[in-house]
C-alpha cells in the first residue's frame, strides 16, 4: 500500500472538506431562516469565481483588492436576489419557491456561459509559490488560504449566532417567524441577510476552487456535491455541516485512493458522496445532528 499517497489524499480531503463545510453552512443558514433549500447554491460559487477572474484579467485588479470587491459584489447580489425575486414569493407554497431556485440555477448557468464562454479559464498567478511543503506533504497554496479562511468563517459563524444582535435575530426567526416578528424582528431583513451571507461565503469557495482547477460551468457542480454533506450532517445543523464536510471530503479522497490502486472503476471519487447520501437517508434520515421532527396527524 502506498501510505504516503494515502496520507496526502487524506490531508487534501480534510482541506477540501472545510470548503464543503462552509458551503454546507450556507445551505443550512438559508434553510433554517426561510425553510427553503437553495438549488442555485452552486451557481453562487460560479458567479463569484467568474467575477473575481474578470476583475483580475480584464481590469488587471490585484488579487488583494479584487477578492474583497468580489465578496462585496456578492453581498449586494444576494440581497438584491432575495428582495427582487424571492421576497414577492413570501407566503407562497414552499415547493413554488424551491422551483424558483431551480430556475435561477439554470438561468445563471446559461448567463455565465453567454458572458464568459464554455471553456475553462485559468486564474492568473496569485501566489509566488504554487505549493507549500507541510510536514513533508505538498499542499497547494490556494488550499492553505482556503483552510485558514474557512476556519475563520466557522469561528465567525459561532460568534455571530451566539453573541451578535443579528445572529440572535436570525436564530429567533429560524425558531418561529411569527414569534420573532411579534418581538420586533424584521423577518424580511433576516431573509436578506441570510442570502447575502450565503452568496459571500459561496463566492469565497468558488474563487478558491477556481484558482486550483480553473473556472468553468463545471464549478456549479460543487453545489450539488455539497448536498450529501448537508444531509449527512443534518439540514438544520451548523455543526453537522462542518462535520459532514470533513467526512465527505476525506471519504471521497480515500475512495479515489482505493479506486486508483485496486478497483480501477474510474468514477468512485465522484459518486461515493452520493452513495453516502443514500446510506444516511436509509439509516438516519435526519442526519447525524439534524433535529427529528414529529408531526401528529
Amino acid at each position: 500500500m502506498n501510505t504516503d499517497l494515502l496520507i496526502q489524499l487524506v490531508v487534501n480531503g480534510l482541506i477540501i472538506g472545510t470548503l464543503y463545510g462552509v458551503v454546507a453552512m450556507c445551505f443550512v443558514l438559508i434553510y433554517k431562516s426561510t425553510q427553503i433549500v437553495n438549488f442555485a447554491q452552486g451557481e453562487f460559487l460560479l458567479i463569484g469565481a467568474w467575477t473575481c477572474w474578470w476583475l483580475l484579467t480584464s481590469w488587471q485588479v490585484p488579487f488583494w483588492l479584487g477578492f474583497p470587491l468580489t465578496l462585496a459584489f456578492m453581498a449586494v447580489f444576494g440581497v438584491a436576489l432575495q428582495v427582487i425575486v424571492l421576497r414577492p414569493l413570501i407566503g407562497e407554497p414552499i415547493i413554488s419557491v424551491i422551483m424558483v431556485t431551480v430556475g435561477l440555477s439554470l438561468f445563471f448557468q446559461a448567463m455565465m456561459k453567454w458572458m464568459f464562454g464554455v471553456f475553462a479559464q485559468p486564474y492568473p498567478e496569485v501566489f509566488g509559490t504554487k505549493a507549500v511543503n507541510v510536514l513533508g506533504l505538498n499542499v497547494q497554496t490556494p488550499y492553505i488560504m482556503s483552510m485558514a479562511i474557512s476556519l475563520l468563517i466557522m469561528v465567525g459563524f459561532a460568534w455571530f449566532f451566539k453573541f451578535s444582535r443579528f445572529g440572535l435575530a436570525m436564530r429567533a426567526t429560524a425558531f418561529n417567524q411569527q414569534v420573532a416578528q411579534s418581538l420586533g424582528i424584521s423577518v424580511k431583513s433576516v431573509f436578506a441577510m441570510a442570502w447575502a451571507i450565503s452568496a459571500v461565503v459561496s463566492a469565497l469557495a468558488g474563487v478558491v476552487v477556481g484558482m486550483v482547477n480553473g473556472v468553468s460551468s463545471a464549478l456549479s457542480f460543487f453545489g450539488i456535491k455539497v448536498f450529501p454533506v448537508v444531509i449527512l450532517g443534518g439540514l438544520d445543523s451548523i455543526v453537522g455541516a462542518i462535520v459532514g464536510g470533513l467526512i465527505i471530503g476525506v471519504l471521497e479522497n480515500v475512495a479515489e485512493f482505493f479506486d486508483s490502486q485496486y478497483l480501477n472503476w474510474g468514477n468512485l471519487y465522484t459518486v461515493v458522496p452520493f452513495y453516502a447520501l443514500i446510506l444516511i437517508l436509509m439509516i438516519k434520515p435526519y442526519g447525524l445532528f439534524g433535529t427529528k421532527q414529529i408531526e401528529r396527524i
